[in-house]
């Protein structure tokens, strides 16, 4: 049985990988945007990301609604009333290419494998407290956290 063809967005970033990226913040690649340079970033997400956004990033992860909701936290209704309206406020917006971020670092650290990334976002790690990154990532300094161990992980220095 074969497995379904990755999204064009999870496609792009893993060539990305290979070829390198073409800025630091390549990882919004998965979110659908295009511009990888801070100051569009930043633009975006003061206007605030649409909705699509939100559905891309779930495609590509393999994230249910629920997951990605608690994530960047927006409860359901709200989730709801942004697929009605069409974007997100700006806090949102923010945690949205935060979690984007942090996913994307997972995905580097697992050679393009989202399989991989996604599992190890959703077990719960020792060197975090015994949470989930996932559930860790929910704030700033959280998301910080999950981040500075995937750079120990890469450096062999194993917490």
């Amino acid at each position: 049985m074969r497995s379904a063809p990755a999204p064009a967005d999870l496609e792009k970033f893993r060539r990305f990988l290979k070829t390198g990226m073409p800025g630091e913040h390549a990882y919004v690649v998965l979110l659908g945007l295009s511009a990888f340079d801070y100051p569009s970033i930043i633009e975006q997400i003061e206007k605030g990301l649409p909705y699509p956004s939100f559905e891309r990033f779930q495609k590509n992860t393999g994230f249910t609604s629920e997951q990605l909701g608690e994530l960047v936290q927006v409860p359901r209704r709200t989730l709801a009333r942004r697929k009605t309206e069409g974007r997100f406020s700006t806090d949102e917006s923010d945690r949205l290419v935060r979690a984007a971020r942090v996913y994307g670092k997972a995905l580097h650290f697992f050679g393009g494998d989202p399989v991989e990334a996604t599992g190890w976002l959703t077990s719960v790690r020792r060197a975090l407290g015994g949470v989930t990154p996932l559930d860790l990532a929910r704030t700033g300094i959280g998301a910080q956290e999950v981040e500075n161990l995937i750079g120990r992980l890469e450096h062999g220095v194993f917490s």
